[in-house]
């Protein structure tokens, strides 16, 4: 091969962005020269969005070409060709974008487990996924909250974690696809300490040598010195000395009113959260940016990355945009941010891989 990590993309929900901005994002000839892409999902989709995306005038006619393959070692890694590992998952008869259905749900699921397949195996360096929908994948049968869940069960994962990021802002939950009443239940110390370890080394993979860790306190004040609840002293705090422990530079629990802005102004690289929203809602007033005078978003940024798995993973960190999908407007910064992650986290456990084995 050229040296590059191979990437896997998953097509994502057909019905939805996904297969747009796979297109999209794969018409930057910088991807090739950083990686290997190869798309999971079907061939014909992939080859309708190329149609959608020249008749608006962002492609020109044959400007890219759809490779069927299906067998890594087929690919051809060239700029102006996209491989796509083709599942024959879409009957393009029954099919309509922007459409919740049993048979997008099943096509999203199998690309996701097929690019797990593809990882556990060491065909791909690294997994990319697009946007599923939850409902879609359950009305096809997979009882699943999101792809965290199925990369869970096919890796055979107990301990992981979600993490979030845009641009020098991450954060790293301690909960993620549950109430919120069964969220504050999990607060538990050994949960908690068991994040900050996967915060730690998360970082380290991006190129971080030394992170500073914050954790977020879960009550409001980081409970006051347990005037506002005692999760703080009884689960937080012996998690964050334990951690010190052993070696992690790590503060907390600081409020989460103030966290995140001390995080965006180079304080620490990455903030432990306790649960889905706490760290999700400041992410996304970052890189979600909606200009209401155009009546359109103008960036969709962000990425999600599950921690704690023997492969890697990172997603866009939106959704399928049901309502716009099909024509050819869908914004891929979000993908093209990670497969930017995903390429430097292949190239640094790949590094370490080789200075394991004395090469």
């Amino acid at each position: 091969m050229n040296g590059k990590p191979v990437i896997g993309i998953t097509m994502g929900d057909p019905a939805g962005c996904g297969p747009e901005i796979t297109v999209k994002a794969l018409h930057n000839p910088e991807v090739y020269e950083a990686c290997n892409p190869v798309v999971v999902g079907d061939a014909k989709v992939l080859r309708d969005s190329v149609r959608i995306l020249e008749a608006v005038g962002y492609l020109k006619k044959n400007e890219l070409e759809i490779h069927q393959i299906s067998d890594v070692k087929d690919a051809k890694y060239q700029y102006g060709v996209i491989d796509v590992f083709h599942l024959e998952l879409v009957d393009m008869e029954q099919f309509e974008y922007g459409k919740l259905s049993g048979m997008c749900g099943e096509a999203a699921f199998q690309c996701v487990v097929k690019v797990i397949e593809l990882a556990m195996k060491d065909e791909v360096d690294a997994t990319v996924t697009n946007a599923l929908n939850k409902e879609a994948i359950n009305m096809a049968g997979h009882h699943y909250a999101g792809h965290t869940e199925i990369y869970a069960k096919y890796t055979g994962t107990k301990n992981y974690a979600m993490m979030l990021a845009h641009e020098d802002l991450r954060v790293v939950h301690v909960s993620t696809h549950v109430s919120l009443k069964e969220a504050c239940e999990r607060v538990k110390k050994e949960r908690v300490l068991d994040t900050i370890r996967l915060a730690n080394e998360a970082c380290r993979d991006l190129g971080i040598e030394k992170p500073k860790i914050a954790v977020a306190g879960l009550n409001p004040h980081a409970g006051e010195d347990g005037m506002f609840g005692r999760e703080e002293i009884d689960e937080i705090i012996p998690a964050i000395e334990a951690a010190k422990a052993e070696g992690i530079c790590v503060e907390g629990p600081i409020p989460p009113d103030t966290v995140f802005s001390k995080a965006r102004g180079g304080w620490y690289d990455i903030v432990v959260v306790m649960y889905h929203d706490q760290g999700h809602i400041p992410l996304k007033v970052v890189g979600f940016v909606y200009h209401k005078e155009e009546k359109k978003w103008g960036a969709v940024a962000g990425v999600n990355i599950t921690l704690g798995l023997p492969i890697i993973r990172v997603s866009v960190d939106h959704g399928t945009a049901f309502g716009h999908a099909g024509q050819g407007v869908q914004n891929e910064l979000s993908l093209q941010n990670s497969l930017d992650d995903a390429i430097r986290m292949a190239k640094s456990r790949i590094r370490k891989k080789q200075e394991r084995s004395g090469r």
